[in-house]
């Protein structure tokens, strides 16, 4: 039985003592519109997330529909400490893109949700932002995949197509890089709630530091292998935080998920993390469900 945990008990997770110990709420930008996931579901969670630890103010900015009318797309990116990626879909206007470069090089921030490393892998800079994507035509010549095997990262460069997962299911999070500000305090295997597990993705794998892995049971459909699950990428002066998970709106009512996805979000942000981990956090033999406060 899974148990059931409320983010909006600051009794139980205090997070408005760290906005008090940093001064103003971080401005975020979540950007969405085109998926093959529900984003509409899920954009509104990862909001609630981030804005119920109130370290962040969180705008949304939705892409057009229609492909003819992606010129229109144009955020200020600079008014924002963080960019949270929930987007796969079109190429942006390519003043667009240059402008998202600049803003990363200049010491932006990024966060990359699911499914938005399956985007623009013809977009060679978002490539090396993303550090590994899948699907989208990506191979071996889009850069190795990343292995955890015998306690050390192995980047294996065999032929093959970059992106997979097998059947949904609960699968446990092991923690690689304990002493780094986003996993400082998490235990050392945890257990996420029912997702898809990606495998096989492949990139330029450059300035990354795994900081948690996935092992893809081939009984699921999985490579047998230890995945990255988490990962950072420094780009330029910019910082991102990248996470595997989030496939659906059950997949982000977890408190592992919404605790890591927070503390990355503050990290690609700041370069710091003072979000607490809370008091009721998965086990590696229990995932533990979130339950969204009431209201937008």
């Amino acid at each position: 039985m899974r148990r059931v945990f409320c983010l909006a008990c600051v009794a139980l997770f205090p997070f408005f003592a760290a906005v008090g110990a940093e001064g103003e709420p971080l401005k975020a930008l979540i950007v969405d519109g085109q998926n093959n996931h529900n984003w509409k579901a899920t954009t509104p969670l990862l909001k609630k997330a981030l804005e119920a630890c109130g370290r962040f103010v969180v705008d949304v900015a939705t892409t057009p529909q229609d492909k003819t009318k992606m010129a229109e797309f144009k955020p200020d990116f600079a008014k924002y400490a963080v960019i949270v990626s929930n987007y796969n879909g079109d190429m942006w206007p390519k003043d667009t893109c240059k402008t998202f470069e600049d803003y990363m090089n200049n010491g932006g921030g990024l966060v990359i949700v699911h499914a938005a490393d399956n985007s623009f892998p013809q977009w060679a800079e978002y490539n090396k932002m993303i550090g590994l994507g899948g699907w989208g035509g990506r191979n071996e010549k889009s850069g190795p995949m990343i292995r955890w095997r015998d306690g050390q990262i192995v980047r294996d460069t065999k032929p093959g197509g970059g992106g997979g997962h097998g059947a949904n299911h609960e699968y446990c999070i092991d923690t690689r890089v304990a002493d780094h500000p986003i996993m400082a305090g998490l235990p050392e295997k945890w257990k996420h709630t029912s997702d898809e597990l990606y495998s096989t993705l492949r990139g330029p794998a450059e300035n990354m530091t795994v900081l948690a892995t996935a092992f893809a049971d081939k009984a699921k459909g999985g490579t047998g292998e230890h995945e990255p699950a988490l990962f950072t990428i420094a780009y330029g002066k910019g910082r991102v935080f990248h996470t595997i998970m989030g496939h659906d709106d059950k997949s982000t009512k977890c408190v592992g998920f919404v605790c890591t996805l927070q503390r990355g979000t503050e990290w690609a942000a700041t370069g710091k993390v003072t979000i607490p981990k809370p008091e009721s956090f998965p086990t590696a033999e229990k995932s533990v469900v979130w339950e969204p406060p009431a209201g937008k």
